[in-house]
């Protein structure tokens, strides 16, 4: 028996790298003894019906670590990677406790799974190189990434390069710009306020847009704990970094004694308003990610 299973699975991946599973396919030969075979398993939702749009992302992320396993020295018949989608195995995510996706585990040769099996998607994200890490740790399989090439960076770059180009090139008799402290002020407010807001960790980590609470529906846009976080919530927090920054400046230029009075005064008291209330908004959703934050102002 263990012998047609492991010929069996061999044969599959062959065909494609990321063996996709049902509910009686994943008992058979991911759940049922006797295995000499460990396996990792992307439990997933890609029809769009279901609303989960990271999940094609983690997709993407986890054939490249099947791809580079299957083409790597490491490679033999004693490790499998295995998708199971909702939709075609809805009774393993119930009989697993799994209310979202996407989920990684592995289900080791021998002995039964730790809690350290499944992978923790919140902290890590679900980039390849994290998976391949947490991978080796639970099956001591060493895989280097290797990704397809990507030529959009590059694309980008001379774009970018060809646009400030061909600007320098018109305006080479009228250069006052590189001089105009308003736009180096600009240009460093926004690198700030984007590297303060998260997007680095978004850029390593890998996490999802938003989280949909699988059971109403919910859509979350900041995530509920401290310790990780979700791309719109980085965007959101920029947002809010920006409307400070710009109360502060709306409020030192209410200072300047040259402008007119009633310009000042509304310049003072809307610089002030933006401030004070961003500032409580950003307290109260610090307050909700790290429980026991004993600080608020305005709101909670």
């Amino acid at each position: 028996i263990l012998e047609d299973k492991v010929k069996q699975l061999t044969e599959w991946s062959n065909r494609r790298t990321v063996i996709q599973m049902n509910t009686n396919k994943f008992s058979t030969y991911v759940k049922t003894k006797p295995r000499n075979y460990s396996t990792i398993v992307m439990f997933t939702a890609l029809d769009s019906k279901r609303g989960c749009s990271v999940c094609r992302e983690a997709n993407d992320e986890f054939t490249i670590l099947a791809n580079s396993y299957r083409f790597s020295p490491a490679y033999s018949n004693s490790l499998f990677f295995v998708m199971v989608d909702f939709d075609d195995g809805s009774e393993v995510f119930q009989s697993l406790g799994l209310n979202s996706a996407p989920a990684f585990m592995h289900f080791p040769a021998k002995g039964k799974r730790k809690g350290a099996d499944t992978y923790d998607i919140q902290r890590l994200g679900f980039h390849a190189d994290n998976l391949a890490k947490w991978m080796s740790e639970r099956t001591e399989v060493v895989v280097r990434i290797f990704r397809p090439p990507n030529y959009t960076g590059t694309v980008v770059l001379v774009l970018l390069f060809s646009l400030a180009g061909g600007l320098l090139y018109v305006r080479r008799n009228s250069l006052e710009f590189f001089y105009n402290k308003t736009f180096w002020s600009i240009v460093s407010i926004f690198i700030v306020l984007a590297m303060t807001s998260g997007q680095m960790w978004n850029h390593i980590r890998g996490p999802p847009y938003y989280h949909r609470n699988p059971q109403n529906g919910a859509i979350h846009y900041i995530h509920g704990s401290s310790q990780g976080q979700l791309v719109a919530e980085t965007h959101i927090i920029m947002l809010i970094h920006g409307a400070i920054v710009a109360g502060f400046i709306m409020l030192n230029e209410a200072h300047h004694p040259k402008a007119d009075i009633s310009k000042r005064r509304v310049m003072a008291i809307g610089g002030l308003v933006l401030v004070a209330f961003f500032l409580s908004l950003l307290m109260s959703i610090f307050r909700q990610k790290y429980q026991g934050y004993p600080y608020s102002f305005l709101l909670r």
